[in-house]
């Protein structure tokens, strides 16, 4: 007669594992990061370079010296694609010791004070970024023009399609939109500027399709942000011309990093398809109206930052019922 043990759950492993997770993501990153290559040359390189080292470095410090862990997680890739994201989220001529604080908020503020990975309730990546808009509003808004592929510090810079559209909205002059770049060139990249990881939306759509294929996210989150934006920048372009046309919106800017990789996140973003569509949705529309409306021309990291916030409500209102519950 055989014996039957009873255990608890997980009873069958997926297979799925946290460095398994990291390192799709980072490999789907790869066609925006040469991307960015392309475009910017050793601008991009110095800053994803500096921006992961010293991710990897200061979460390295933190878990030994502060938190004072035997197991150093560096290798889970979590640290890795911190500074991965936190890079795609600046500009090319970006000084080095600005994206140093950049990555010591990301991983120390954003990450390693609320435990480390799974603990965080913020994308540190977004915390970094939020953390150097406000410290440093001029170097993270001086865009080089992509092309200058040997400049780093002394690039040429000019106005980035969000910029034009927020000028378009200011002075109500329908012709500055004039100066957008077509559709068709801002999905292959040829949109001028930008932060480093936003400039081909091709390359950012590529990896996407890598992560579902993979099942490493689902479609619910990106989705919802993509079609909710471009349906309110449509409603919007139709009721007044001055604001941008909605393939414009939805190409420009970091709508599709942050659709895709950022709002994503396992740890930040809710855990059923009913509350991933409602958070979706809710980064959309945020999206467009600080765009529209707010001090930025940019509003993907602030929508997805106070979406953040509310995912453990997300959670508690989507929560599902469980086996045998009866429904009053």
């Amino acid at each position: 007669m055989s014996r039957i043990i009873v255990s608890l759950s997980p009873h069958a492993h997926s297979g799925d594992s946290v460095k398994k997770n990291m390192y799709n993501v980072i490999i789907a990153l790869m066609p925006a990061l040469v991307a960015s290559f392309f475009f910017f040359g050793i601008g991009a390189f110095i800053v994803s370079a500096t921006s992961v080292l010293s991710c990897v470095l200061f979460e390295w410090a933190i878990t030994k010296y502060i938190l004072k862990r035997d197991k150093i997680t560096i290798c889970d890739g979590s640290a890795v694609l911190t500074g991965l994201l936190l890079a795609f989220n600046l500009p090319s001529n970006l000084p080095i010791w600005i994206i140093i604080i950049g990555a010591l908020v990301a991983i120390g503020v954003g990450k390693m004070t609320f435990g480390g990975l799974g603990n965080n309730p913020f994308n540190p990546a977004l915390v970094g970024r939020a953390f150097l808009l406000i410290s440093f509003p001029a170097q993270m808004t001086s865009w080089p023009v992509a092309g200058q592929l040997t400049s780093y510090l002394d690039a040429e810079t000019g106005a980035t399609p969000l910029a034009l559209m927020k000028t378009a909205i200011k002075t109500g002059d329908v012709g500055v939109l004039s100066g957008l770049p077509h559709g068709i060139d801002l999905l292959l990249g040829r949109g001028g500027m930008g932060c480093i990881g936003e400039i081909c939306a091709l390359a950012l759509i590529i990896g996407g399709i890598y992560l579902i294929i993979k099942k490493t996210i689902t479609w619910h989150i990106p989705v919802s942000i993509i079609l909710t934006a471009l349906i309110l920048s449509g409603i919007m372009h139709i009721s007044n011309p001055i604001y941008a046309d909605p393939v414009s919106v939805i190409f420009s800017g970091g709508l599709m990093l942050g659709a895709i990789f950022m709002a994503t996140d396992y740890v930040t973003s809710p855990m059923s398809a009913k509350g991933q569509i409602i958070y979706g949705v809710c980064i959309g529309l945020l999206t467009i109206i600080i765009r529209n409306f707010g001090a930025y021309p940019e509003g993907m990291s602030f929508a997805i930052l106070i979406m953040n916030a509310f995912t453990p409500l997300i959670n508690n209102y989507c929560k599902p019922k469980r086996f045998g519950e009866v429904t009053k």
